[in-house]
């Protein structure tokens, strides 16, 4: 008796053994199967809409440019146009109705104080994607606050001065009344060029014109700084109110004012002739400058607007000398 109960123990504990092996290789399959069904659903979602990542590659970043420090954190400015328009602080600006011409690059460029509302808006837009402001005219900056800093949060400002003036060991006045601002209104984007970077300036200047600012007794101008910025960050550059070097030369030139917003102001070849041919103290080429300036413009993809003018070509047996180093990123024209 005791052998047929044992075979029949056995029998009974094959068949469990072999339920048990069926029910866990089924729950496996059926597990994997549900793995792949769910791998194969979430790949077909992935080709239905972009990833992070394809957004990401799809939208270049924007380029960092060494020698502008962020006021509070000392960060590099990040920045990058396609197409810009340089808008000069001109009288020329008045009454040519570029306004919307203007505000249709990628970003808008401004200098100092130079406002667009008051009725400014057709003749020179409205938009404002970076300024550059001197230190000389911080204060007048901040008295048009309200205009130009409360209403201007993704603009970007540049300020430019003497390295005394922008230490910032606590002795730079132009240093610590803009980190004050910046405290007060935090959402500024305010960078400060760096003494490094200023003497740069400075080492271009002097190799475009063979003159040494420092004894020559030349200011760098505000239109200086602002276009060399530019070529660092624009690929094409849409200058509107900037007069040919010869301008003022020419013996019927039309008279305007210096700046378009103070049409009492001194006239601008005046203006002009003045800072180039003085000797005592220190003062602006502004001739010389638009020279240099007429001279980019012959390489690299720089344009001339209100009025229109183009640089005439060099001579046959004259070629084109040297690079702007300090903007290598403008594309040269084709």
């Amino acid at each position: 008796m005791k052998t047929p109960m044992r075979h029949g123990v056995a029998v009974l504990l094959v068949l469990l053994l072999c339920v048990s092996l069926f029910l866990v290789y089924n729950g496996s399959f059926n597990g994997a199967s549900r793995d792949a069904n769910d791998t194969h659903i979430r790949q077909h979602e992935q080709l239905r809409r972009p990833t992070d990542a394809s957004v990401r590659v799809a939208k270049p970043r924007p380029l960092v440019l060494q020698g502008y420090g962020g006021i509070i954190d000392h960060k590099p400015l990040r920045m990058h146009c396609q197409t810009c328009s340089l808008v000069t602080s001109s009288g020329h600006l008045i009454g040519g109705g570029r306004g919307e011409e203007i505000d249709r690059a990628e970003c808008v460029i401004r200098m100092n104080d130079a406002p667009t509302a008051r009725g400014y808006a057709r003749d020179v837009g409205r938009r404002t994607s970076l300024r550059v402001i001197a230190h000389s005219s911080m204060q007048r900056v901040l008295r048009s606050r309200h205009e130009l800093l409360n209403a201007s949060q993704d603009t970007v400002f540049i300020f430019w001065g003497p390295s005394s003036y922008m230490r910032r060991d606590g002795k730079g006045l132009v240093y610590n009344n803009l980190r004050l601002m910046n405290q007060v209104l935090p959402k500024l984007k305010v960078y400060i060029i760096s003494w490094q970077k200023m003497l740069q300036f400075d080492e271009l200047f002097k190799k475009e014109t063979g003159k040494d600012r420092r004894i020559s007794n030349s200011w760098l101008s505000t239109g200086w700084f602002t276009m060399t910025i530019a070529l660092e960050l624009c690929d094409r550059i849409n200058v509107y109110g900037m007069v040919a070097p010869d301008f003022c030369r020419e013996p019927q030139h039309h008279s305007v004012p210096y700046h378009y917003y103070e049409p009492r102001g001194p006239d601008e070849c005046a203006m002009y002739i003045s800072h180039e041919r003085g000797r005592r103290g220190s003062h602006h080429r502004f001739i010389t400058e638009k020279r240099v300036f007429a001279k980019w413009a012959r390489t690299f993809d720089i344009h001339f607007y209100q009025p229109d003018w183009s640089p005439p070509p060099l001579p046959a047996n004259q070629t084109m000398e040297g690079t702007v180093t300090v903007a290598p990123v403008v594309q040269q024209k084709t």
